[in-house]
């Protein structure tokens, strides 16, 4: 009996994944085509872009920061070992461009995003405030949605930048007062080692990232039932599916950039 009941909830999960997955990439359709066929909400565009990206700052500069002091340190005792310690501004180049910078920022940036988003829109379903929008004839997609994920698909790349910069910023700071690298021959071998195709590697996945992270924490607080209760439900789901989704998309589109 154990051995049916597991079947029957594994196979619970996976019609709940599949019509979880179906019902999302169905709003991601609606969400594009709403775009293209109806009025643009400009100021609620410029709104989020605030509130995804101007707010997001602090923590995705907190992040990049604290990322590249640590990269400077465990590179530089790992490599001094063998004598190449000067080759550090080469590998903290190399790494924060095509993945620290884009997808741990967009991870950590992922989480806020989706669960503020999340419980904002799951309160607002709770107060049946969504219904209302309907009510009065208007399209909560494309009033809710489209500007919050169109503003996650435009400044998830400045965030990127931004990051960039700050983390061989700090690793820089570290690699000259700990290690005595010169900064100049540290930026010189950094941008030696990275190229062009390198940065698209990295920064061409920021806008799938910006995407994911919206329109998960839109659907999900859309979708929210069960009251206050159901927001915090939707908050915490939000958040685990966001950094599962930023995951898997980072190991896809890194094979994708790489095999190009």
């Amino acid at each position: 009996m154990s051995g049916r009941a597991g079947e029957r909830g594994l196979s619970r999960r996976l019609v709940d994944f599949f019509e979880t997955f179906g019902a999302m990439t169905l709003l991601s359709g609606r969400s594009v085509r709403s775009l293209f066929t109806t009025r643009f909400e400009f100021r609620a565009f410029v709104y989020q872009i605030e509130q995804v990206g101007v707010r997001s700052l602090g923590i995705g500069a907190a992040t990049a920061i604290f990322v590249g002091i640590v990269m400077a340190i465990q590179f530089a005792y790992s490599l001094e070992r063998y004598g190449a310690k000067d080759t550090i501004g080469r590998i903290v180049g190399l790494s924060e461009i095509r993945e620290l910078a884009p997808s741990l920022t967009a991870l950590v940036v992922g989480c806020r995003v989706g669960a503020g988003m999340a419980a904002e829109l799951g309160s607002m379903a709770v107060t049946e405030q969504i219904d209302a929008i309907r009510a009065l004839g208007a399209d909560p997609i494309r009033k809710l949605v489209v500007p919050r994920v169109l503003a996650g698909v435009v400044v998830t790349p400045l965030i990127s930048c931004f990051a960039l910069v700050l983390g061989v910023g700090a690793a820089l700071v570290v690699a000259a007062t700990s290690f005595q690298i010169p900064p100049a021959f540290f930026l010189s071998s950094a941008l030696d080692a990275v190229t062009l195709r390198d940065f698209w590697a990295g920064l061409g996945k920021t806008p799938v990232f910006g995407f994911l992270m919206t329109m998960i924490g839109c659907y999900y607080g859309i979708h929210t039932t069960g009251g206050t209760e159901g927001v915090g439900r939707s908050t915490t789901t939000s958040v685990v599916v966001v950094a599962i989704a930023i995951l898997i998309a980072d190991a896809l589109l890194t094979q994708i950039f790489v095999s190009l």
